[in-house]
């Protein structure tokens, strides 16, 4: 339960707030379960405030400073994220359901088992943040930073990953069909049995990426750069591979049929 002082000073305003949390450094404030949906809180310091269970949907917190607060089980469904900062929080089976998260800073956070489903993740660093088990069908993560971060059974179905980064990135046993990842950057990155089943990645990179086991059933590969990507047993049925740059790939053991490789570079590719 919140702290009924710390609640008060909130509701106080952002000034009596701002005062109070300058002149208590060492004190890290108690909202836990309280109901501020709705409420604006823009550019607020709630660094490090424990918000765990409480209820911020349709909450205002743009460019609002979350830095290690725990959001674990919130609901922050439908809230407004933009710009704000929240840099290693704490969001464990947190409710973010359509909420409004562009240009926010969420490195090293952890949302394992979030949902964020139809959420506007575009433009978010997500670098080396924990999101295994998080629900991101149909989000909007164009141009968002996952570089190294942890997506294993994430469910990516139906997002826009365009021109993201996930270099590096673990996105083993994830689920990308049909997922939009045109122009999209996977270096080096772990894609172990992942569904990329109809998924478009077309002029995506993901030179030395390991996919062995990956379903890749009618995956739109055209003009991708797939130099010594590992593709050892994965299902490749359907998939369409012109124009791409599969120079020393490792084909062993996988299923071929009816797979496009019409002007793709095949040189030294084991097969």
């Amino acid at each position: 339960m919140a702290n009924m002082e710390h609640l008060a000073l909130l509701q106080q305003g952002a000034v009596k707030w701002l005062e109070w949390r300058k002149k208590n450094i060492q004190i890290k404030p108690d909202l836990s379960e309280a109901d501020l949906s709705e409420a604006n809180f823009r550019g607020a310091n709630l660094v490090a405030v424990n918000l765990r269970r409480a209820d911020l949907s349709k909450t205002k917190l743009i460019a609002a400073n979350l830095t290690q607060a725990n959001l674990s089980a919130a609901n922050l469904n439908k809230s407004e994220l933009i710009d704000a900062n929240l840099q290693q929080v704490e969001l464990v089976d947190a409710q973010l359901r359509e909420a409004q998260l562009a240009g926010a800073d969420l490195s090293y956070a952890n949302l394992i088992g979030a949902d964020l489903k139809g959420a506007d993740v575009r433009r978010v660093d997500l670098s080396h943040a924990n999101l295994i088990a998080t629900e991101l069908r149909k989000a909007n993560l164009r141009e968002a930073d996952l570089s190294a971060a942890d997506l294993r059974r994430a469910n990516f179905s139906y997002a826009n990953l365009m021109a993201a980064n996930l270099n590096h990135a673990n996105l083993s046993h994830a689920n990308l069909h049909e997922a939009e990842l045109i122009g999209a950057h996977l270096y080096m990155a772990e894609l172990v049995q992942v569904n990329l089943t109809e998924a478009h990645l077309t002029g995506a990179y993901l030179f030395g990426a390991n996919l062995s086991g990956a379903n890749l059933f009618k995956a739109d590969f055209r003009w991708t750069n797939l130099s010594k990507a590992n593709f050892t047993g994965a299902d490749l049925s359907q998939a369409n591979f012109t124009g791409a740059n599969l120079s020393k790939a490792n084909f062993t053991g996988a299923m071929l049929n009816e797979v496009d490789f019409t002007g793709a570079n095949l040189s030294k590719a084991n097969f």
